[in-house]
């Protein structure tokens, strides 16, 4: 097969030059061209590039001045808040390797990373919950020190002592140690030492993969790639003026798509962050309208959330270019409902932890086609692996395990040569990035995701992909959410079984509801049951979580 036939690019030229940086060179870039430019929103007060630089700057000399050397990691167990950005970008500064957790990882699951990744700071805020859990494994780990920011100097001042006198009950009590340190007793009046960084060679980010089965994986993220990544969503911009762009920072920058589409991305055009701590619909509604956001990267769940929100209606989106869902699928009738209500427009993109977060996009003007992923961002090729058979490709024109190779795409997993080498295949001299995900192609380079290799379910020999009965049964009014799995079943092997929650106050019966649907499906894909639930099993952003539901049903 040629596969110079499936090497489909944006409107970017394929030979787009990008510039070859660390993260700190490409920071140092944009601060020096514009040290007085906004960088982040945060609850009213607003942070330029040059302030969050120098502070980026002083936490590097912290970090130095507590042994912390090149190649040590750094973790950030941290919401949305300014030293979020200070401390990602300052601690690759002093060389070491940032290491992402979420702010809603119990104790067991902070430790565990922390472990395996070989944390040696941790960086959180005095907020109860998170201080506690980080408080509990700095006893009960190898972790060396933890860090401690203070939510109310972060904010405007009257918010700040609104905190800090009505709030008290939010923030923790610390007690401060050898082990336990300020925020501001880690970020010294003083220059960091020089760090030489080879962006090509030299690790950046250990992000954690969610996985389908065990334990997540650390994929290991270049300086290269996620500068490469950065620029190629960039890159994507129809409508000049980078710097001038506003994005509604409500995806968590802990995520591989808020690192490289909200955070990078915004270092690499010079445009500024309005961000909230965590996705609040009437909050992000007021932060639209209150900076006039130019772009919004979200999830479909968040979107969903906007067209629930009663204060849609009066809030001004002018200011919106465009909107991005990445993360799962986007749901037709959600995205035609959101576009006739709000009049924005509606994109959907495609990405994984593996790729530094961004593979493909549909075009943010012009062609765009609903139901699609898009086409893949400028320098990233893609083919077709056979499904049954991953050394092989797909026979022509079928579906087949969708493989990328690009600048983007992750150096392995974080001692997993044997996860990395499953991960990874070759194809003509090139290493492929098997993805996991079925996907075809029309003649235009817009690529479709049928669905997920390990969510097949096997009927009787048929395999059914959860996605296309999803589908079917979202096109019923009464549906709101829909989840499709596999159930066991003595004749057939495995049965699809369909979870949905439905949307408002409707007077409707699973049975219905399944006659409705095993009316429009395929004899092998129609459901045993259809089961109503209040709400479906979501993962950290927002996604519906397949692998929850199954382990929840299936035990």
């Amino acid at each position: 097969m040629d596969v110079s036939k499936f090497a489909y690019h944006h409107p970017t030229p394929w030979d787009a030059q990008f510039d070859l940086l660390t993260l700190p060179d490409l920071f140092q870039r944009t601060a020096d061209r514009a040290p007085a430019a906004p960088f982040l929103h945060f609850m009213g007060r607003t942070y330029s590039y040059g302030e969050i630089y120098r502070e980026a700057r002083r936490f590097a000399a912290g970090l130095q001045a507590r042994g912390i050397a090149k190649g040590d990691r750094v973790g950030l167990f941290l919401p949305n808040v300014p030293i979020y950005v200070s401390a990602y970008y300052g601690a690759m500064m002093a060389g070491a390797v940032v290491v992402n957790f979420s702010p809603l990882y119990s104790v067991e699951e902070l430790a565990w990373q922390v472990g395996d990744s070989g944390t040696r700071l941790l960086v959180t805020v005095d907020v109860l919950e998170l201080f506690d859990t980080a408080a509990k494994v700095l006893e009960g780990s190898d972790l060396e020190t933890l860090v401690v920011g203070a939510l109310a100097d972060m904010l405007p001042f009257g918010k700040g002592l609104l905190l800090k006198t009505l709030g008290r009950s939010k923030i923790a009590k610390v007690g401060w140690s050898q082990a336990t340190l300020k925020w501001r007793d880690c970020t010294p009046d003083s220059a960091p030492e020089p760090v030489a960084l080879d962006a090509e060679n030299d690790l950046a980010l250990l992000q954690y993969t969610g996985g389908t089965t065990g334990r997540p994986k650390g994929a290991m993220l270049g300086h290269s790639q996620l500068v490469m990544n950065a620029q190629q969503v960039a890159a994507i911009n129809p409508f000049g003026e980078a710097d001038k762009e506003v994005f509604m920072g409500a995806l968590p920058f802990f995520h591989v798509f808020a690192n490289t589409a909200l955070l990078n991305h915004a270092v690499a055009s010079g445009g500024s962050i309005a961000m909230v701590p965590r996705f609040d619909a009437k909050q992000v509604l007021q932060t639209i309208q209150k900076y006039q956001a130019t772009g919004f990267p979200g999830v479909p769940t968040m979107f969903q959330a906007l067209l629930d929100h009663p204060d849609l209606a009066k809030t001004d989106l002018s200011s919106l270019k465009v909107c991005i869902s990445g993360g799962a699928p986007m749901p037709a009738p959600v995205h035609a409902r959101f576009e006739e209500v709000t009049g924005v427009r509606l994109v959907e993109g495609y990405g994984l932890t593996e790729s530094s977060g961004v593979v493909s996009v549909n075009p943010y003007a012009g062609t765009r086609k609903r139901g699609t992923i898009g086409q893949v961002v400028a320098r990233t090729e893609f083919l077709f692996l056979d499904k049954e058979d991953p050394t092989k490709l797909a026979p022509e024109g079928e579906p087949g395990e969708l493989a990328i190779h690009g600048p983007q795409i992750m150096r392995g997993y974080w001692n997993r040569p044997e996860a990395a080498a499953d991960a990874f295949i070759i194809h003509q001299g090139k290493s492929w990035l098997r993805t996991g995900d079925v996907a075809v192609v029309d003649g235009d380079g817009f690529l479709q995701i049928v669905d997920r290799i390990k969510d097949m379910i096997a009927v009787g020999g048929f395999k059914v992909f959860p996605s296309q009965v999803e589908d079917v049964i979202l096109e019923h009014e009464a549906v709101k959410e829909a989840l499709v799995i596999g159930v066991p079943d003595d004749y057939l092997g495995e049965v699809p079984r369909v979870f949905i929650t439905l949307a408002g106050d409707v007077d409707i019966g699973g049975d219905s509801l399944k006659s409705w649907l095993n009316d429009r499906v395929g004899k092998h894909e129609r459901v045993d049951k259809v089961v109503i639930r209040d709400e479906l099993p979501k993962t950290i952003i927002g996604k519906l979580d397949r692998k929850a539901l199954r382990a929840e049903v299936l035990g």
